[in-house]
């Protein structure tokens, strides 16, 4: 939880917890009554942008480092996964492991930055815990909440991941997980990605550049 104490310049006024409550109900939710507060100005405008992102980004990070049901969330995102697509089920069946991202939080305004964390699973036992980060550049606006999986098709490839510093390369593409959709996916360099959306406007949502760090338990 972000904690703001005081008026933090993107409200007029100084009232204390106004910028508390809009992180609460999201990033473009936020970003509309700034605007709508402060006039549109677009230097303003752009600023005010970067700032909304900021403490998006901030709200997101202190979320996923502190949450305690991290496991259990991610075994419930596996399951939303499965009943999206029941075919998926030959991609937990045969992997050699993956990492599965219950939430991954994202919020755009020219810049893009998106963070998330997720737990690694190995043969269905979790044993390790990662974060997701990734930071794009070129014409987005909105914000996005989507699940996240990433399949390890191999002892290599997993160990790759879990060395902490593994990064997808910029061309990496989802799968959107929908019914039948996975029965045509394949592996590409070991890894096979799908994704879920859980609402919002994004108008890049590329996968691309995104970065992992791991944690074993």
């Amino acid at each position: 939880m972000v904690s703001v104490q005081k008026d933090d310049g993107l409200f007029p006024g100084g009232e204390p917890g106004r910028t508390r409550a809009l992180l609460e109900e999201g990033p473009v939710a936020m970003f509309q009554k700034v605007v709508f507060l402060r006039g549109i100005n677009m230097n303003r405008l752009f600023m005010v942008g970067l700032s909304v992102l900021f403490l998006a980004f901030l709200a997101s990070a202190a979320q996923a480092r502190w949450d305690p049901d991290l496991e259990k969330k991610a075994r419930e995102a596996v399951a939303e996964f499965k009943k999206a697509d029941p075919s998926m089920k030959s991609f937990f069946d045969k992997a050699y492991g993956y990492a599965v991202f219950p939430t991954v939080a994202k919020g755009a305004m020219g810049v893009g930055a998106a963070r998330g964390a997720g737990m690694v699973f190995q043969r269905g036992k979790a044993i390790g815990k990662t974060t997701l980060t990734q930071v794009t550049i070129g014409f987005q606006f909105g914000g996005q909440a989507y699940r996240e999986i990433i399949f390890f098709e191999d002892k290599k490839t997993l160990d790759n991941f879990k060395s902490g510093n593994f990064e997808l390369a910029a061309q990496a593409s989802a799968v959107a997980a929908t019914a039948g959709a996975s029965a045509n996916a394949s592996y590409k360099n070991g890894l096979a990605v799908f994704t879920m959306a859980k609402g919002g406007l994004m108008y890049e949502a590329s996968i691309g550049g995104q970065k992992f760090s791991y944690e074993p338990l």
